[in-house]
């Protein structure tokens, strides 16, 4: 049992039926000691985006060898390959290769990616043989499980092909100018309603912005602009008046914006992708 690696799993089934007991029952049929750990199934549906970012978010504080499963797959059953990546840091994932590598691949690094061989590692003899819909159960579920317990190796996942041909989708790096910084709103806090900014807050800082600060914030949706606002700074919510807006340095060390014991997003109707751009300029 000190053999078996942990498991990851995060998907956009949700738990309104039981696509997830049936993945999990399946996981439990490879090796019934294998340790199953939810990290979402309320991804927004076939957000593939999302789910790249959630992936990268939480990795690096599990142990190395541990197992991640990421499906959102709206390309289920078609010409998309199906993936085991391992990283540069030694974490492996089982997933669609349709872009859900993208933040993995630029912030961790990908040492080896191998294409899945259905002809041996697709669950088969359990009704499952007449469907190509639920990739999640029948493939990743199923060929992550033995992964993890040991019943194959990396190298018997399947043939290798180049790390440069996995899919990815374009992150924009924020842009330093002589009057501020742009980024974008690259993702949300989808129970607080705060929302995530590409700019690192060292970068930030770097350009002589500090705690205590009034910053000029500007939002844009394409050419709308629909936020323009002078923010305060702060470190921790608790310097700032309930349903006051500020801005802060959140625990992925990225600048983003909330509304203290309120919601950002639904407050201002604010969303998050690569058409929601931030301006961010010193108040003098």
């Amino acid at each position: 049992m000190n053999d078996l690696k942990l498991m990851v799993f995060q998907t956009d089934f949700g738990y309104k039926d039981s696509t997830v007991t049936a993945m999990y029952g399946v996981v439990k049929s490879v090796n019934r000691n294998l340790e199953i750990i939810s990290s979402t199934h309320e991804l927004p549906p076939f957000d593939i985006w999302s789910a790249s970012y959630r992936l990268w978010q939480a990795m690096r504080f599990w142990p190395e060898g541990t197992v991640f499963v990421s499906v959102v797959d709206p390309g289920v059953g078609t010409f998309r390959k199906a993936c085991a990546a391992l990283t540069e840091d030694g974490y492996y994932i089982v997933t669609p290769d349709n872009g859900s590598l993208s933040h993995v691949m630029k912030y961790h690094g990908i040492r080896e990616v191998r294409e899945i061989d259905e002809t041996v590692n697709r669950l088969r003899g359990k009704g499952t043989d007449g469907t190509a819909v639920f990739h999640g159960r029948d493939l990743f579920g199923y060929c992550a499980a033995k992964l993890a317990a040991g019943v194959i190796s990396f190298a018997e996942v399947g043939p290798a092909y180049d790390v440069s041909e996995i899919v990815t989708l374009p992150l924009e790096e924020p842009t330093v100018t002589d009057i501020g910084i742009s980024g974008i709103i690259e993702i949300d806090d989808p129970n607080f309603g705060n929302l995530f900014t590409n700019i690192p807050t060292e970068l930030f800082l770097e350009q002589g912005f500090a705690y205590g600060d009034k910053v000029r914030v500007n939002i844009l949706h394409g050419d709308e602009v629909v936020f323009e606002r002078s923010l305060p700074f702060v470190r921790t919510f608790g310097e700032a008046e309930d349903g006051m807006p500020v801005l802060y340095n959140n625990e992925v060390l990225k600048l983003s914006l909330a509304v203290t014991q309120g919601s950002f997003a639904e407050t201002y109707n604010i969303g998050f992708g690569s058409d929601w751009k931030i301006f961010l300029r010193s108040v003098k």
